[in-house]
Order: C-alpha cells, then sequence, then structure tokens
C-alpha cells in the first residue's frame, strides 16, 4: 500500500506539502497541488481520514457522556443526538459511566478527552466544586442536558423537574387523592444525581400549596429502575394501609409500582392510582398517566446548539433553554375509591 511519502518523492516535494495539498489547503500553489494530486492517483493513494483531521486540528467527533446507557431517557437523547451529528458529518464518542464515579472521576480528571473530541456534552452528569477547572480547562464547547449542574460558558438543556413533579402531583390531588406516596431516586447514587431532589420537591410544594402535610412514611427511595419501583412498592406496603396514588420520579419506577401492586392483589387505579414523569415508550402499552419531557429533542436541541461553534465558528451560548412538560392521562389514574 503507499504511504504518503511515496507520493512525496513522485512529486518532488514534501510529506507536509503533500499532506496540505491534499487537503485543500491555500498555501499550496496550484501547479504543486495538481502534481501532487496526479502523483496521488498514479499510486493509488488515498489519505488516512483520521490522520488529515488530527493534522488540521480536528477530530470531527463529540464526547457525549451518560450516567447509564440502559437507561430509556439517556437512550433517546443520545439516540436522538447521534442523528444530528452525523447528518452534521461528525461523529459522536459515547462516554457511558456505568454508574460509577470512579469512572466520572478518571474521565474528568485525566487526559481521557484530550485531542480526542472537538465538543462536550454532558448528560444528567453532575459536577463536584473540584470539576469546574478540569472541565473548562478542556478548552472545548460543550452543552449539559438535564442537568442542574452549570458550567461558565455552557449552555443547558433541560426541563423543570420541580414543575413537572408538581403537576403530576397536583393531577392526583385534583382527582381527590389526599394519601399521595412518592418514590423517588436513591441519593446513596455514586454519582450524586439532583433530578431526584427537584422531584421530590415539586411533590412537597404540591401537597403543601393544598394543605395536605408531606407524609415521611409515604416518602420511599428507590433507584430509576422497574425494579426498584417494585421494591419501593414493597417497602410502601410493609409501613402500613397502602396510599390511595403514587406520584413515581419516572416512568420505570411507576411500571414496576403498578406490576408490584397488582402482584399483592391491588388494583390500579381502582385501589391504587399510578403517575410517573417521562412518557416512556411503554408508557402507552401499560396504559400509565404521565408527564411527557421531550427527551429527544432535548437531545436534537444539544447537538444543534454545540453545532453551531464547530460549523459555524460562532463562540460559545451561555444560556438555558427549558423545554415544557405536558400532563398525559391514560389510564393508570382515577378518583380515589370510596371506603
Amino acid at each position: 500500500m503507499p504511504r504518503i511519502d511515496d507520493v512525496a518523492r513522485l512529486a518532488g516535494v514534501s510529506t507536509a506539502t503533500v499532506s496540505r495539498a491534499l487537503r485543500g489547503l491555500p498555501t499550496v500553489s496550484e501547479a504543486t497541488r495538481s502534481r501532487v494530486l496526479e502523483a496521488a492517483a498514479q499510486l493509488g493513494y488515498i489519505a488516512s481520514p483520521s490522520a488529515s483531521r488530527l493534522a488540521g486540528g480536528k477530530t470531527r467527533s463529540v464526547a457525549v457522556v451518560v450516567p447509564r446507557i440502559t437507561r430509556w431517557f439517556f437512550a433517546t437523547v443520545v439516540e436522538a443526538a447521534e442523528d444530528a451529528f452525523h447528518q452534521a458529518g461528525y461523529d459522536l464518542l459515547l462516554y457511558n459511566l456505568g454508574g460509577s464515579e470512579h469512572e466520572r472521576q478518571r474521565l474528568l480528571h485525566t487526559s481521557a478527552l484530550y485531542k480526542r473530541v472537538d465538543a462536550v456534552m454532558l448528560v444528567a452528569t453532575p459536577l463536584l466544586a473540584d470539576d469546574f477547572a478540569s472541565v473548562t480547562g478542556l478548552k472545548l464547547p460543550g452543552v449539559t442536558v438535564s442537568s442542574g449542574t452549570r458550567v461558565p460558558g455552557w449552555p443547558s438543556i433541560r426541563i423543570d423537574d420541580v414543575a413537572a413533579a408538581r403537576t403530576a402531583t397536583e393531577h392526583l390531588i385534583g382527582l381527590g387523592h389526599r394519601r399521595i406516596a412518592h418514590i423517588s431516586g436513591d441519593p446513596s447514587d455514586e454519582l450524586a444525581f439532583t433530578t431526584h431532589i427537584d422531584r421530590r420537591q415539586g411533590w412537597c410544594q404540591a401537597l403543601l400549596a393544598a394543605g395536605i402535610e408531606p407524609d415521611a412514611q409515604l416518602d420511599v427511595e428507590a433507584e430509576f429502575t422497574v425494579a426498584g419501583g417494585g421494591r419501593a412498592v414493597a417497602e410502601l406496603l410493609r409501613r402500613g394501609a397502602p396510599p390511595t396514588a403514587i406520584f413515581a420520579a419516572c416512568d420505570e419506577i411507576a411500571m414496576g409500582a403498578m406490576a408490584a401492586l397488582r402482584q399483592a392483589g391491588l388494583r390500579v387505579p381502582a385501589d391504587v392510582s399510578v403517575i410517573g414523569i417521562d412518557d416512556h415508550d411503554l408508557a402507552g402499552v401499560v396504559g400509565l398517566t404521565t408527564v411527557a419531557q421531550p427527551a429527544a429533542e432535548q437531545g436534537r436541541l444539544a447537538a444543534a446548539t454545540l453545532l453551531r461553534p464547530l460549523t459555524q465558528d460562532h463562540g460559545p451560548v451561555d444560556d438555558t433553554v427549558i423545554l415544557p412538560t405536558r400532563l398525559t392521562v391514560r389510564e393508570s389514574t382515577a378518583p380515589p375509591r370510596a371506603h
């Protein structure tokens, strides 16, 4: 296979000149460029795309960091972003932390991203005080998605988690429920998410506004999974009489809760209403009432935000875009059964 130095010898120029000529840089005369192109064609030489990118100081790759790629929200955001990047000629490099704080530290505090990407997207990846210098030290365009953490100079794309939780709880209150349980994210998670804190706050706000004191016995912690929802319901039932309604901090928790309630002989919604947040792809299949958030739109908008400085030579925009949510009522919620 011919190499770049073979082309240089045949054309009578340096390898650096060959590189510049094949990349179309204006510092090479047309006569020299023609000679290089003729030599390359004669030898059948094809420049390595990765080498050309590195030589130009650009990788045409974007790092997307997610806590767990197996979760519906993260996978949906990544898929939408990847499609937008590919259409613009950029590759997506996925960094899946697997829920590990060690992996988060390794990625942010080593040279793992150095000269490998042109921009960074952090999806629901919290930053601690000592992380900011490392992130901003990359001197790359960036954007955060679904995160309460703001990085100076980076736009933020998200929903209002407090308002979404308030909408879900107000729907249950409007149906006549007073004993409303809350199942949220586990604060002992290694990555220290803030989403569950905001959604618990929305639950409390809605109850207090309706004159209902939040009951600690009805507040159960669980991971954002179907299994987590099932375990949370088991804990609620162990504590005493079941609530008449459950607000789950995400649809995966809600679907696990619905299954566990039915296994315990309780009907949804006749005995216990259930509502979540997301509008998961399976929410309509199981008849789950939910507060829908535009997950794919967050991915598309974040990608478009990053592509502006990458493709149009515009500087980063330090702003926040809060996308709207929508109450979607299905069969899992109803007025409480009269006792």
